[in-house]
């Protein structure tokens, strides 16, 4: 069974950073494809990364290429998102999705979600 739980959210002001962690309790994280998607006030969740069970292939969204990195740790169950440079308009709740196969952007293809964690950028 696959249970994800983020953590790292929180305030930050412009131009600052966060590291968002997903935890995942199953005993097979390498397994899975793993992504972080967002989810601002008022709009659709949205792709933010993607990284392969082995981490050789790892997707962004346009908007936060140079700035996200995201990475996973298979021996500690968990990905990571570090986020650098943030902006405003990154505000919004981070979710972290597993998915067994390959890659995807598509929200509707991970059938496994954490229960999100908030980041706030003030300018």
């Amino acid at each position: 069974q696959v249970q994800l739980v983020e953590s790292g959210g929180g305030l930050v002001q412009t131009g600052g950073s966060l590291n968002l962690s997903c935890t995942n309790s199953g005993r097979t994280f390498s397994s899975y494809y793993m992504a972080w998607f967002r989810q601002a006030p008022g709009k659709e969740r949205e792709f933010v990364a993607a990284i392969s069970w082995s981490g050789d292939r790892k997707d962004y969204v346009d908007s936060v290429k140079g700035r996200f990195t995201i990475s996973r740790d298979n021996a500690k169950n968990t990905a990571l998102l570090q986020m650098n440079s943030l902006q405003p308009d990154d505000t919004a709740v981070y979710y972290c999705a597993a998915r067994i196969g390959s890659f995807s952007s598509a929200k509707y293809m991970y059938p496994y979600w954490g229960q999100g964690t908030q980041v706030t950028v003030s300018s």
